[in-house]
């Protein structure tokens, strides 16, 4: 008999009723020390007093009007987004694989727009993640997301990650854009590096197509810029944002420039949900507290700090670990053996890690987490990889 919960996920034995900071704490009291953090999503920890208040306020005023209003909180997280990064104008949406629907229409609607409707190739990267919906999936491409649901939406192609002539050799006139994570998260914590980036924005100038950047994982904060693509000086015409801009509350947003987002005119795209009062509240209280540069400095120097003490670990478990890889406090350890080994025996450790491809496991703390936290964490990592030595 199948379970009342679409039994879609492998879910470990371990249900959490409550959470401090850097701290899982499970239904028995069992304290996990969480290096996941949601998939990256708690960028400020469990239960962070700043956004408890802003949602507590908020909800005690007004959830939800829908976009038939004006909304003062959705619009002013907007004003933030713009004010901070690249972006002319957001669209904002309750989670990352809505904003990479919003993005492929909003490629299309460009082109339709500047009258080349049929100029509708994606060019995409293999091992990406962009999502689950079908459009999604297709950018993807990959078989274990494509399998069983075809026909898939047209228009995409993808090449080898970080493969120049492959990429160069895949873009073209007729290349509508290129979309890409500058860090693969589900890929294996994968940086695209500072030579692919400048390609893209090469590309863009000789071909005239767009850039959009999927920086559902790799934002806000999580590898010591507000954005990854920071580092390099390249910028997007089309972002995608999540994760992180809800600190645990559903929110994503499409960041665009006014070129990019020209054509999105009344009645082309909408959200029920999307934007509503109560997200946008939480939203704006974690770009003040993550947009600031003392904060950034602070994710820059712990990140330094944990990089350090996971190479020593690395140095210690030959056998079990191969490279630290990653950026800011995106980071993944390659692994000899397989991460779900890893990830179990963290479980018996009291420490939370989440699997990627390519044989990573990933460390996505919080921003927040304390210096005596990432001792704490590499002390339970040293043990796990110790079981896992001796298994």
């Amino acid at each position: 008999m199948i379970d009342a919960v679409l039994p879609t996920y492998s879910r470990a034995p371990i249900a959490f009723n409550r959470g401090e900071g850097a701290w899982a704490i499970a239904q028995d009291g069992t304290r996990y020390l969480d290096l996941g953090a949601g998939i990256a999503v708690n960028a400020l920890g469990h239960a962070n007093p700043d956004l408890v208040a802003a949602l507590t306020d908020q909800a005690g005023r007004i959830w939800h009007v829908s976009n038939l209003y004006e909304i003062p909180q959705q619009r002013r997280l907007a004003e933030l987004l713009v004010e901070n990064t690249f972006a002319d104008t957001v669209f904002v949406t309750n989670s990352g694989t809505e904003a990479a629907e919003l993005a492929i229409k909003m490629v299309r609607k460009y082109w339709a727009d500047a009258g080349d409707p049929g100029r509708i190739e994606i060019v995409a990267f293999e091992g990406a993640f962009h999502g689950r919906s079908t459009g999604a999936i297709a950018a993807a491409g990959s078989e274990k997301m494509t399998r069983g649901y075809g026909p898939l939406m047209p228009g995409f192609r993808q090449v080898p990650w970080g493969d120049a002539d492959a990429l160069r050799a895949a873009v073209g006139p007729r290349t509508a854009a290129i979309m890409v994570e500058p860090i693969q998260g589900e890929g294996g914590i994968r940086p695209l590096g500072d030579e692919m980036m400048r390609l893209l924005d090469s590309l863009r100038e000789e071909t005239g197509c767009l850039l959009v950047f999927d920086e559902v994982q790799s934002g806000m904060g999580r590898t010591g810029r507000l954005f990854a693509h920071e580092w390099t000086g390249v910028t997007p015409d089309i972002m995608m944002v999540a994760k992180g801009i809800g600190g645990g509350f559903p929110l994503g947003a499409v960041l665009a420039t006014e070129k990019a987002a020209g054509p999105m005119a009344v009645g082309s795209h909408g959200s029920t949900y999307g934007g509503n009062p109560l997200a946008c509240a939480v939203g704006c209280k974690v770009m003040e507290i993550v947009a600031h540069h003392d904060f950034l400095a602070e994710v820059n120097r712990k990140a330094g700090l944990f990089r350090q003490k996971l190479e020593g670990l690395v140095a210690r478990h030959p056998d079990v670990f191969d490279s630290v890889r990653g950026q800011g406090l995106m980071l993944g350890l390659k692994c000899r053996v397989p991460p779900a080994d890893l990830v179990k025996a963290g479980y018996a450790e009291h420490i939370l890690t989440v699997p990627a491809a390519d044989d990573t496991l990933r460390l996505l703390p919080p921003l927040n987490i304390t210096d005596d936290e990432i001792a704490e964490a590499v002390a339970r990592l040293d043990r796990a990889a110790t079981r896992v030595e001796a298994a």
